[in-house]
């Protein structure tokens, strides 16, 4: 058994220490030590037990032949938004004095987002424009920020029309900047689709994968996770499976039918 459980996040950095807390919670419950790692690319997942992780990540990069990580849990944002369900959105933002008024506006307008193997900047903006007929190069100018909070500040700042921001992300950077709701406005979303899943690896042995699990959708019913999950901007988190993940493959099916791999 392993003696150190490895957890690692490949998500929001205003989630980290959520991610922490999470990380304790777990390894209390379990008698394990752990230790949490902030992944800087994904062949780290390949080092990780339990991984936060985007759920294009996920289906480009784990299952049968790859790496053996299958999803156990999936956040409720808070909010009537997510309806109770493991979903979310992808909120389009520009500038509060842009002219645009919705996605479809935005032919030659120049574009951020946050990096390939994110769902809700990129994977999910790539559908929209193969559902609008849109492959032979929408946008003006596209730029791989990095992060969705340089995105969002890259908006704010003038330097990109739009971007696509995961619901989630935004409404973090809202609450902890007010002053971002008077520089930035939504015009559209995209969505929902199944939001990001905790993913856990094959290696270990099935009871304590189990356990992984029930810890995590337990965590509402503890005193001190509820306390965290309202930090974090979460009601509770869910079992999922890899099938709860269809409605990212089929969004994948259809770009990669259209051979639309790209945003430019």
């Amino acid at each position: 058994m392993t003696r150190v459980l490895r957890f690692a996040t490949f998500l929001a950095p205003a989630m980290l220490p959520v991610y922490e807390f999470i990380s304790r919670h777990i390894g209390q419950k379990l008698g394990m030590a752990t230790q949490l790692m902030v992944g800087q690319c994904y062949g780290e997942l390949a080092d990780a037990d339990v991984s936060f992780v985007c759920g294009l990540a996920y289906i480009e990069l784990c299952g049968p032949g790859r790496l053996p990580l299958v999803p156990v849990a999936a956040p409720v944002l808070a909010g009537p938004r997510s309806g109770g369900k493991p979903i979310y959105f992808s909120d389009v933002i520009v500038h509060r004095d842009s002219p645009y008024r919705a996605f479809a506006d935005l032919r030659g307008a120049s574009w951020s987002f946050n990096e390939r193997l994110s769902h809700s900047g990129f994977g999910i903006t790539r559908y929209y424009l193969v559902e609008m007929g849109r492959t032979g190069g929408f946008f003006g100018r596209v730029i791989e920020a990095g992060f969705h909070d340089l995105s969002i500040q890259m908006v704010r700042e003038g330097r990109v029309d739009a971007s696509a921001i995961d619901c989630h992300v935004l409404a973090l950077a809202l609450r902890d900047d007010p002053s971002l709701a008077e520089e930035v406005r939504v015009i559209d979303s995209l969505g929902p689709s199944t939001i990001q899943p905790v993913v856990v690896a094959e290696w270990l042995p099935g009871d304590i994968r189990d356990r992984i699990r029930e810890a995590l959708v337990d965590l509402a019913d503890d005193s001190e996770g509820r306390i965290w999950l309202k930090r974090g901007l979460l009601e509770r988190f869910v079992a999922v499976d890899p099938a709860s993940y269809d409605d990212l493959r089929r969004m994948q099916q259809a770009c990669t039918e259209a051979n639309f791999l790209t945003l430019r």
